[in-house]
């Protein structure tokens, strides 16, 4: 995009700064930017992303947002698919040593990401780099070297691994690689813009000084938000059941935002959408309910579509405020070798819950109903040779059909 006229500076910044909790240092950027847009080359913005699970959800699009907004601005978009420093295993939040993941889940982890960003990003416009390319290739001398400009009592100064080594927490030496790593993607790249939540400030910073050691002009770091999940507490994980996943069904996906306390719903205006601010206010004023289907409606339309968020509204509206069953639903056919299927199990099989121990959680929550009645009961099972409609939460329906050994469900 060399020879493009960028926005004026102000403009940039003042949607850089939209949704952003950080800008380190806000002076050098505003630098960067005026020499950029006199030269008409754009600067370079790096996200990493590692692929540690298969699926992204709306957490993630809160920084993949940022980067979206700096394309918008002419920059070039470079995102690192940490194929190589996935296997480390980020140590950032983490109480105790990750699990590192094999090459072959990496990568096929990997390949799954590249479909999935298109939903955010212009991907005619992104570059993706996989840092294995240059990691990899570093030799133990190398690594030496880059280990000399990072002490071990900055590392120490992470809340994470603070709290590890004091209470005695193992600390494993490779973890303090990692944000070495990170680090040497920004001199690799030349980077002049690092994106990240506000727990990769750290890392980020290391990327300054590792760029200054190697003779470059430091990344500005530019942080963002922590999004809560569905439960308003704890951060959106996969893991803890509480995201919305940017692959999930749009009726999925409106319900799940449907499902909001109206606390947070403005949160996630702010941090996933591009409604204005005055909009946004305007909406405040008016009763909480359209504000959240107005939500719902941008959130499903920005992954699923037009079509797709309106089917999804129409769903919704059927199904939660007539409080009608929906007219197709998902079926299942599951054995019971003894006559009897455990409900836990049978809304793992019928992949209502990823996993027995959310199906529990599940149920401890009272999200699950049989026939119409809620079910707590832990050791709640079904009856062979019957079917069910179970429904878990407010959205999700599945019609059941137990066989019992040697003979089929009755409908």
């Amino acid at each position: 995009m060399s020879g493009t006229e960028f926005p004026p500076v102000d403009e940039q910044i003042g949607l850089i700064r939209r949704g952003a909790a950080e800008v380190i240092v806000e002076a050098e950027l505003r630098t960067k930017l005026e020499r950029s847009r006199r030269a008409g080359v754009p600067l370079k913005v790096k996200l990493g992303l590692d692929p540690t699970a298969p699926d992204l959800h709306l957490g993630h699009t809160v920084v993949l947002r940022k980067l979206r907004d700096f394309q918008d601005l002419g920059h070039t978009a470079i995102v690192i698919l940490g194929d190589f420093t996935g296997m480390i295993g980020d140590p950032t939040g983490r109480s105790e040593t990750r699990k590192p993941l094999t090459w072959d889940e990496i990568r096929a982890n990997a390949e799954t990401y590249r479909e999935q960003l298109g939903k955010v990003l212009d991907m005619t416009r992104a570059r993706l780099e996989l840092n294995s390319s240059w990691l990899a290739a570093l030799n133990m001398e190398q690594v030496i070297r880059l280990t000399a400009h990072v002490t071990v009592a900055q590392m120490l100064q992470r809340e994470d691994f603070a709290a590890r080594y004091a209470t005695g927490r193992p600390i494993s030496l490779h973890e303090f690689l990692y944000p070495i790593a990170q680090a040497y993607d920004s001199v690799a790249l030349g980077a002049d813009v690092e994106l990240g939540g506000t727990d990769q400030t750290f890392n980020l910073l290391v990327g300054r000084d590792l760029q200054r050691a190697s003779g470059q002009e430091a990344q500005i770091a530019v942080t963002v938000p922590i999004l809560e999940g569905l439960d308003g507490v704890q951060k959106m994980s996969k893991s803890l059941g509480n995201y919305i996943g940017i692959n999930e069904k749009p009726d999925d996906i409106y319900g799940k935002v449907m499902s909001l306390s109206d606390d947070l719903m403005w949160r996630y205006f702010e941090l996933l959408t591009r409604v204005s601010p005055d909009e946004i206010e305007r909406l405040r004023t008016g009763h909480p309910m359209d504000a959240k289907k107005r939500l719902a409606s941008t959130i499903t339309e920005q992954y699923a579509g037009a079509a797709g968020a309106t089917a999804a509204a129409e769903h919704f509206a059927r199904i939660h405020q007539e409080r009608a069953m929906p007219e197709a639903m998902e079926e299942r056919r599951l054995p019971a070798p003894d006559g009897r299927l455990p409900l836990v199990s049978a809304l793992r099989a019928a992949g209502m819950a990823a996993s027995n121990s959310e199906a529990r959680r599940l149920l401890e929550q009272g999200a699950v109903e049989v026939d119409g009645q809620r079910v707590s009961a832990l050791d709640a099972d079904l009856a062979g040779g019957q079917t069910y409609v179970v429904r878990v939460g407010k959205r999700r329906f599945c019609r059941i059909a137990v066989e019992s050994q040697g003979g089929r469900a009755k409908n």
